[in-house]
């Protein structure tokens, strides 16, 4: 482990939030599984962070497991919306400050509504970005409600 400190790790610091960080920034690894691969992970434990937009305008952010994918009905029912999409990534860094991959919940340019996975909810910790390509956090995902606005519910496609 490096002693970089990421954005993401500094605000845990201050907030005195436990968490442990891991960094893959030595290997070939891009999508979540990739990287739930070069970290020795389980996948269902690793989460990415999808920032989406409504018809109403407003942005809502959801962290699910690397192999699942957004089911974007259930993601509009969980934030009451009609509808929702994925953000476009040419809007993803003014949006929130980060790039595609290394797009965290927290530290974000402003606070917007986060729904995890409730499958989150089988582990005692979840990894997920730490802001910066090539770093990740583990922490009690319930321990994100002291940083964000967080609720737990089922939004990715059942197989």
């Amino acid at each position: 482990m490096s002693d970089y400190k990421t954005n993401v790790m500094r605000i845990l610091d201050k907030a005195k939030i436990s968490y442990k960080h891991y960094s893959y920034a030595d290997t070939d690894a891009i999508s979540g599984v990739e990287v739930a691969a070069a970290l020795n992970q389980n996948p269902d434990q690793v989460f990415k962070t999808l920032v989406t937009t409504s018809k109403s305008g407003n942005h809502y952010v959801f962290m699910i497991p690397v192999e699942k994918e957004l089911d974007l009905k259930k993601a509009a029912s969980a934030v009451s919306e009609k509808s929702v999409e994925m953000l476009k990534l040419k809007e993803l860094l003014p949006l929130t400050g980060y790039v595609h991959g290394g797009c965290s919940p927290i530290g974000m340019k402003k606070a917007f509504k986060t729904v995890i996975d409730s499958s989150a909810n089988n582990f005692d910790t979840i990894i997920f970005s730490a802001g910066k390509i090539g770093y990740q956090v583990e922490l009690n995902p319930h321990e994100l409600s002291k940083l964000i606005n967080i609720e737990f519910k089922e939004v990715v496609f059942q197989a």
